[in-house]
């Protein structure tokens, strides 16, 4: 089934300890997109300049990518500059402009609004909320959410977790909007706030998934080398999406294996810059990373 995927589309600067990249696609649409691409038919909603590559564009067509709802207005991309640590866990914002995506309204093509399975990638939760407003009969809806908005926009995102079947936040998110410094009694309370499921990302610890009083915890693969962190989260929420739309399955066992595919193409997306390791990818790579997610993460009895 199809995924629509909402939220930012934009242009990067990245610095690491080891390179600088310039011009580089970003946004959580771009990599969300593009990880549920290996899965699903993906319907991208989001807002670029005039000053879009083209480049960009033929990459999304190649994925499968639907580009109706890419809307693009007069005046630039929004843009980020950001510079890593040694710690690549640890960054720095050097640059924001929002430009286009500081007007942005989302609106659903007529094709996009009978879509099943949806993903809320980075817009502040009124813009989320707008978007369901616009789908008709969801079977799904998942919200990844931002520090920024839960301190700037709480009572609206309180008010979406209670139209969301699914919330994803990272650690210090989870932390932030709950009070809680513990993770598990952090992700049971963010059911209490409406979703079914709640996902923590927990980076380079893995990740952690809730669902009444069930619970799962799933590794990080082990790599020897990160070369861009950025996105690593949005291809987390990407590929989880859409392995749910291509199975058609909503329940725990379902999310639980997706948990597991959002990893392994995360894991993946950290090997290069910006969406480069994603575009040499290859399904087969996928399933074989999952097999070792599995192998790495299995316990037999003695």
């Amino acid at each position: 089934m199809p995924l629509l995927v909402a939220g930012s589309i934009g242009i990067d600067d990245v610095k690491t300890p080891a390179e600088s990249r310039k011009g580089l696609l970003g946004g959580s649409a771009s990599y969300a997109a593009v990880a549920a691409s290996f899965f699903s038919p993906v319907r991208l909603v989001g807002v670029v300049g005039e000053d879009f590559p083209d480049k960009y564009r033929v990459m999304f067509r190649e994925k499968g990518i639907d580009q109706e709802g890419l809307k693009t207005e007069k005046g630039k991309t929004f843009y980020w500059a950001g510079e890593y640590f040694q710690d690549l866990n640890q960054r720095r914002t050097l640059a924001v402009e929002l430009n286009v995506f500081e007007r942005f309204q989302p609106e659903l093509p007529p094709a996009y609004q009978d879509t099943d399975y949806v993903l809320l990638g980075n817009l502040g939760p009124a813009l989320q909320s707008r978007v369901v407003d616009q789908v008709k009969r969801p079977r799904f809806i998942m919200a990844d959410t931002m520090d920024f908005y839960i301190g700037s926009a709480r009572p609206d995102l309180m008010a979406l977790l209670k139209r969301v079947d699914a919330v994803c936040m990272n650690d210090g998110e989870a932390r932030q909007l709950t009070g809680e410094n513990n993770l598990i009694k952090a992700g049971k309370m963010l059911l209490g706030h409406g979703p079914k499921f709640a996902v923590i990302k927990k980076g380079e610890h893995g990740s952690l998934l809730f669902s009444g009083d069930r619970f799962f915890s799933a590794p990080a693969y082990p790599l020897e080398e990160v070369f861009d962190p950025t996105g690593a989260g949005d291809t987390f929420a990407g590929a989880l999406a859409g392995y749910l739309a291509s199975v058609g399955r909503t329940d725990f066992d379902a999310l639980r294996q997706a948990v597991i595919v959002g990893s392994a193409v995360a894991s993946f997306n950290v090997e290069a810059f910006s969406l480069e390791r994603l575009l040499t990818l290859k399904r087969v790579d996928i399933d074989a990373r999952c097999r070792a997610f599995r192998d790495i993460s299995r316990i037999d009895e003695a």
